[in-house]
């Protein structure tokens, strides 16, 4: 598959969950729960997407496919609260430049990890010395952000 034509939805899906940790935090601020904001998210989020099931139910999923689905596969919606929790805590203490920025370059080192290591199951893709120096260009464009 070839990445550039994803490469508009992957930007917008990134411009958007900037934005995503900004509403968060005014939700916190305004419930001044952080549990009740959160649960408030993402009940938002199960009733939206239960209804997209409700009107495409097809593929169903197969008793196989369950049978074989590692164990740690349905916690991944607990890994992005984590990072929902982040932006809804300290945006308005930090800075939505400074969250995010300390979030994504996280998440590119991780990924780069991931991706060399072939961890949790995903297609490997050795690190090379163009991969590692994006990563390393990343981190310090975020340094200059908490900088100044």
């Amino acid at each position: 598959m070839n990445p550039v034509w994803w490469t508009p939805f992957i930007l917008v899906a990134g411009a958007l969950q900037a934005f995503g940790a900004v509403m968060s935090a005014q939700l916190r601020i305004s419930l001044s729960n952080p549990w009740l904001s959160l649960a408030v998210l993402f009940s938002l989020n199960f009733f939206f997407f239960a209804a997209l099931f409700a009107m495409w139910p097809r593929p169903l999923p197969t008793l196989e496919g369950i049978q074989t689905m590692p164990w740690w596969a349905p916690l991944a919606g607990l890994t992005g609260a984590v990072a929902v929790f982040a932006g809804l805590a300290l945006i308005d203490k930090l800075g939505a430049g400074i969250v995010n920025g300390l979030i994504i370059t996280a998440n590119l080192a991780t990924s780069l990890a991931i991706d060399h290591f072939g961890l949790l199951n995903a297609p490997q893709h050795g690190a090379n010395i163009w991969r590692m120096l994006g990563g390393v260009l990343m981190a310090l464009g975020v340094a200059l952000i908490c900088r100044f």
